[in-house]
């Protein structure tokens, strides 16, 4: 198999037809380039050049080479390039993986403050619940992902950037809407309109319950936080829902405390892989900037 440095001393040797001119310019003894030479055409099988005196033709098999060896060295200058593009903190990109209910709000005040400090760095973004983020970082598709809460998949880094008050959502007119604060225990009773499993709210909501001594009666389960909230307002049951200032889910909503209740928000990448420079610099970023 052909090095690199073998297929760059070959296509000068080519061009130049001199085996003293290739030195020179390689930077290679002339007895050691003919050794190189001698070595490959062993290697291939034939020679490669014919032999005019002092001077070196290509032949058709050398020929062949020279052409397959142009494009490789083009390919591998190509690749280079791209390679140290992306790993650029200026230039490069990151890939940046989120829940749903943050590309309202938060992924987009992140990357607005971002980009003014580091105008060219780019993104690929990419939305799903939390559990498929979770294994897109542990696979090693995405860099850094925002989630919440805390995974407990041992392969992946976190950090905690923000926190939610939780609330239980309840239409206008509910017996509970009037209250200051509410203890989860008192809605056993209650249709609840939760996510799906393997998004990070369904995740809280089962949790909280447990912890209150029930398991909630599910009326509907959605992918869609907007959703759950509209369907509050129309009566068709209850919801654990994070407080957002300013509010940005369905009118006819109101959110009554739950006591203690809080939604951990965090950054995670893999404990396995290196991060680029564009990811660790975005992520140093995030950590040193208040969200909440």
């Amino acid at each position: 198999m052909m090095l690199t440095e073998d297929l760059e001393w070959f296509v000068v040797l080519a061009e130049t037809q001199q085996v003293t001119a290739t030195a020179d310019l390689t930077h290679l003894s002339q007895p050691t380039l003919s050794r190189k030479l001698a070595r490959l055409e062993r290697q291939i099988g034939v020679t490669l050049f014919d032999r005019q005196g002092r001077r070196l033709e290509l032949n058709r098999y050398g020929e062949i080479l020279y052409r397959h060896a142009r494009t490789a060295l083009h390919s591998l200058d190509a690749a280079q390039s791209e390679i140290q593009s992306l790993a650029s903190p200026e230039s490069g990109t990151v890939r940046l993986d989120f829940l749903h209910s943050f590309g309202t709000w938060l992924v987009p005040h992140m990357l607005r403050g971002y980009r003014v400090e580091h105008p060219g760095v780019r993104f690929e973004l990419h939305q799903d619940s939390a559990q498929f983020l979770v294994d897109r970082i542990a696979a090693g598709t995405s860099d850094l992902a925002v989630v919440s809460p805390q995974p407990r998949d041992p392969q992946v880094a976190w950090m905690q950037i923000a926190q939610q008050s939780l609330a239980l959502a309840v239409p206008a007119d509910h017996r509970f809407a009037k209250l200051h604060s509410v203890e989860l225990a008192d809605a056993a009773d209650e249709p609840f309109i939760g996510m799906h499993p393997n998004f990070g709210m369904r995740r809280i909501l089962d949790e909280l319950c447990a912890a209150a001594g029930f398991t909630p009666n599910f009326v509907f389960e959605s992918s869609e936080l907007a959703t759950v909230g509209g369907l509050v307002s129309a009566s068709f049951g209850v919801s654990v829902m994070p407080v957002q200032d300013p509010p940005i889910w369905a009118e006819g909503v109101v959110y009554v405390p739950i006591e203690g209740a809080q939604r951990k928000i965090g950054l995670i990448w893999s404990k396995s892989r290196e991060l680029s420079d564009p990811a660790r610099t975005f992520r140093d970023y995030v950590e040193r900037t208040t969200w909440s």
